[in-house]
């Protein structure tokens, strides 16, 4: 992969029509929903990326008989009803962050003891507050480097009883996600008391959907989530959404060249959060239809967009997205409710600031949030903190602006290894 990529500058509106990978949110979450269900679950649609390969990976080393065709998008995963094959593993998450949390669940609640390895990336992303949760379950953890953080030791705690446990969820919610995803493991049943304000949120009502789809019910009051015993996941097959994140980057073009982009199979039923960003558009000057083929955005003359003051917290993924567009708005950008990502693959506002500052945009940083003010955009290269979404989002830029280089392209392996591929071939049409 080359060390960086010189984005080419179009000459006016684009016309696109493209084809992006499966969810990464979803996929990693069909990916586990198969392991613990009571028979062979064939999955369509799989991203393959290094996160879910790690997955797959520790699917493989936990014992699972997996079955793979890259080229068709398929997995075929044979569950075993809530168990865990071998009961003495090591696994490797990479650094695969859902991956991390939810397999960390499913060996906490297991009877079984494992060694959870990782990436140096991934050795410094927050995990405690699932340990914390899961040794006042009963598991036991051992810390084999830094306390709080992968790598650990974890021996499972065999519920003999209804769990019953307090969470915060104010900075992660893919902590939620992870028990409620492993419920079935429980026996006797789980309840979980939210602590934080924030009760809820797109990703929490994305695991909420998929677990009903395989047959289980997560009845929550408001403040508290509940998975009546004996839950069981049964599921044969399951087709996975196509990536509404990558989705984005395109339509972003759309917005800031005065174009049109359709992706192919999104609609507006699209169950991810980042739907969402779709409102953000219209709200910005975009035009937004569901049609046959996918949802096609369609941005401002001469993509000349509006500024917006948004909080983004429930789909924060589309920070990066927006702050690349942002230069090119007719006023200030100012993006709130984002305090949580700066604890992601990289510090994103940090970065966001200072790669836009590196090219001439003025910004300014809060703890939770970021404003940015339109401006002339100077040639130069974008460091990508090997964040995929940096990568992705801000070689948007160079579409308008000359001698934008996106350093080390090849970090979007973790979840769209072909994007530039695409990129290029589009730009080439």
């Amino acid at each position: 992969m080359l060390e960086n990529y010189l984005v080419k500058k179009v000459a006016g509106p684009i016309d696109w029509t493209v084809t992006v990978p499966g969810s990464k949110s979803m996929t990693n979450r069909a990916l586990l929903l198969a392991a613990l269900s009571n028979e062979k679950v064939e999955l369509e649609g799989v991203l393959f990326s290094d996160d879910s390969r790690h997955f797959l990976s520790s699917l493989k080393s936990l014992g699972f008989e997996v079955e793979i065709d890259e080229a068709e998008k398929k997995v075929g995963i044979v569950g075993c009803n809530g168990t865990i094959p071998k009961k003495e593993a090591t696994i490797h998450v990479g650094s695969a962050g859902t991956a991390a949390r939810f397999l960390t669940a499913m060996l906490g609640c297991s009877d079984g003891c494992y060694q959870i390895d990782a990436s140096e990336q991934m050795k410094k992303r927050p995990m405690k507050p699932l340990f914390d949760l899961l040794s006042s379950m009963g598991a036991e953890i051992t810390y084999l480097e830094k306390e709080g953080f992968l790598p650990i030791r974890i021996r499972g705690m065999a519920a003999k009883e209804e769990v019953k446990v307090t969470l915060d969820i104010s900075k992660s919610t893919q902590f939620l996600s992870a028990m409620l995803l492993v419920s079935p493991m429980l026996k006797h049943g789980l309840f979980i008391e939210i602590s934080s304000e924030k009760k809820d949120g797109s990703y929490i009502r994305i695991t909420r959907n998929m677990m009903e789809e395989f047959g289980v019910c997560v009845d929550f009051d408001g403040s508290c989530y509940k998975v009546a015993p004996g839950a069981m996941y049964r599921k044969k097959n399951y087709v996975i959404e196509p990536d509404m994140s990558a989705a984005c980057y395109f339509y972003g073009a759309a917005a800031i060249t005065g174009g049109r982009a359709t992706v192919r199979n999104v609609h507006m039923d699209n169950t991810q959060g980042d739907l969402k960003f779709l409102s953000v558009l219209e709200k910005i000057g975009c035009e937004v239809e569901d049609n046959e083929i996918g949802v096609t955005v369609s941005g401002p003359q001469n993509g000349a967009i509006s500024g917006i003051d948004i909080n983004m917290n429930d789909f924060s993924d589309q920070t990066m997205t927006l702050a690349a567009l942002a230069p090119f708005a007719d006023g200030p950008v100012h993006i709130h409710g984002i305090g949580h990502i700066r604890l992601q693959e990289s510090d994103r506002i940090h970065g966001i600031v200072t790669e836009l500052t590196r090219l001439g945009i003025r910004c300014e940083e809060e703890e939770a949030a970021i404003t940015i003010y339109p401006g002339e955009v100077k040639p130069g290269v974008v460091e990508t903190y090997d964040d995929h979404r940096m990568a992705m989002a801000f070689a948007l830029i160079g579409l308008r602006a000359d001698g934008i280089e996106i350093h080390d392209p090849g970090c979007c392996r973790k979840t769209f290894e072909e994007y530039f591929e695409v990129l290029t071939k589009l730009l080439e049409a």
